[in-house]
């Protein structure tokens, strides 16, 4: 998509071609839609696994003092 090139308009017009420039428009907005669900979705994930890590990391907490002599 970085190298995407644009037709020019017809019949004289200077510019770009407004319906392919449109269209490819809402490819990236359909895009960057679904990359910010799939950043939400990583990130709720994210605060999940941390959790449960915490979790678990206190409840191993008293018999790994134990282990350590403490």
């Amino acid at each position: 998509m970085r190298q995407r090139r644009f037709a020019l308009t017809r019949f004289g017009r200077r510019g770009l071609d407004p319906a392919e420039v449109g269209d490819f428009l809402e490819r990236v907005a359909a895009d960057l839609e679904g990359l910010y669900v799939e950043l939400a979705r990583t990130h709720e994930q994210n605060l999940r696994i941390k959790d449960a890590l915490r979790r678990w990391q206190s409840q191993q907490a008293p018999s790994m003092r134990e282990a350590a002599g403490g």
